[in-house]
């Protein structure tokens, strides 16, 4: 049975694009070593760039011959070029194709739209205008302190990150140019970029997870890549965020004892918590609005509600070093700014250096700079703006 107001699609055919349709689609591929779309191309669907992949999906839907598409959150994970290059082939199909899109930004409705609903949980409100649907509640500031750290790290020095001509190739693909980037204690950067510029290749050589890293004149908290540091010993010191590590945490644990897990670097927590574990924790979940919610289960809390308890969890122990890869994807206008408000009372009030990566220009957000990383022939190239 069709909700209210899609009856009209209860005999038709319709196909969902989602990012999680993609991944099992090159899940698939990969398993049964096949090719299920993109047919006319060499290319892997899984090495192209967020862009590609969606143009790709989008082309294998449309040769399905639906009658009708859904599309949920279309344009997150895509540079400003990359959306408008999606929302000009969307137009283009828009007469032969209905279209269905479950967006959770207001700059993400297309001009065309002409029909607008809300859905408040499981409930779909059908809208007389734009203007109704495009109301969000303004409430999106936090007040009080943010909480102190439980201990100091043993690192004093003022440069945390130093980048001198880093270069990177993939076989032949140049993908970085002779980066050069000092990050210090204290600093506010937002990473920027567009997609396949190489922003996740700096990120993931900085926290050790790319072996691109060693033989590269790079410095991690005052080690050079490759002289015998220990990638552990590198990961205590730094706090990570990407909304891929909410799907990870599968587990029915109170959202209490998730933020406190983050203090003993375990996926929920196993063993009783100490007095002055559960005092931070109190004192985190008031900040973000969240204490009358400290005993239910933290898989059931809305999206919103999940990043905002990941992202305290990531900075409850005040790391030297705080990276935010795309957090606000997915996110409402106002579960974003609540995101984008905690994320500048931590880098007001802490020494902790915070990298925030993001395709959106995030309103509200306050970096103290700008790393612009722009694309090449002969790879990216990186300019302090």
């Amino acid at each position: 049975m069709s909700p209210q107001g899609f009856e009209n699609l209860s005999d038709s055919k319709g196909y969902l694009f989602s990012k999680r349709v993609l991944e099992k689609l090159i899940d698939e591929e990969d398993r049964h070593d096949t090719k299920i779309i993109n047919l006319d191309s060499t290319q892997s669907v899984q090495s192209m760039s967020s862009g590609e992949q969606k143009k790709a999906l989008l082309s294998y839907l449309l040769s399905l011959a639906p009658d009708y598409l859904i599309l949920d959150n279309p344009f997150d994970n895509l540079d400003f070029e990359s959306q408008q290059r999606l929302k000009g082939e969307l137009e283009q199909i828009q007469d032969s194709v209905q279209l269905i899109l479950l967006l959770s930004r207001r700059q993400d409705v297309l001009s065309f739209c002409n029909h607008f609903a809300r859905l408040d949980g499981s409930n779909l409100t059908m809208l007389d205008d734009y203007e109704e649907y495009s109301q969000v509640d303004k409430k999106s500031k936090l007040s009080g302190k943010i909480p102190p750290p439980p201990y100091t790290f043993d690192y004093n020095e003022e440069v945390l990150i130093q980048l001198n001509n880093v270069s990177v190739k993939y076989l032949e693909q140049p993908i970085l140019k002779n980066i050069n980037w000092t990050i210090r204690k204290g600093d506010f950067w937002e990473l920027k970029g567009n997609n396949g510029s190489g922003k996740t290749t700096i990120l993931s050589m900085i926290t050790g997870e790319n072996p691109k890293g060693y033989g590269q004149d790079l410095h991690i908290f005052g080690h050079k890549k490759g002289s015998g540091e220990s990638v552990w010993e590198l990961k205590k010191k730094i706090g990570y965020f990407t909304p891929s590590i909410t799907d990870k945490f599968t587990g029915y644990h109170s959202v209490e004892n998730m933020l406190i897990s983050g203090l003993t670097d375990s996926i929920g927590l196993y063993v009783r918590p100490t007095e002055i574990q559960s005092r931070l924790a109190k004192e985190w979940l008031q900040l973000i609005k969240m204490w009358d919610l400290r005993n239910h289960l933290f898989h059931d809390l809305s999206l919103g509600q999940k990043r905002l308890v990941m992202c305290a969890r990531a900075m409850i122990k005040h790391p030297p070093l705080l990276i935010l890869d795309e957090p606000t994807a997915s996110l409402d206008d106002a579960s974003a700014a609540l995101f984008v408000s905690l994320v500048n009372k931590f880098a007001e009030a802490s020494e902790t250096t915070v990298i925030f990566v993001s395709h959106r220009k995030e309103s509200g957000l306050n970096p103290d700079y700008t790393y612009q990383l722009q694309m090449s022939p002969t790879g990216s190239t990186g300019t302090i703006i």
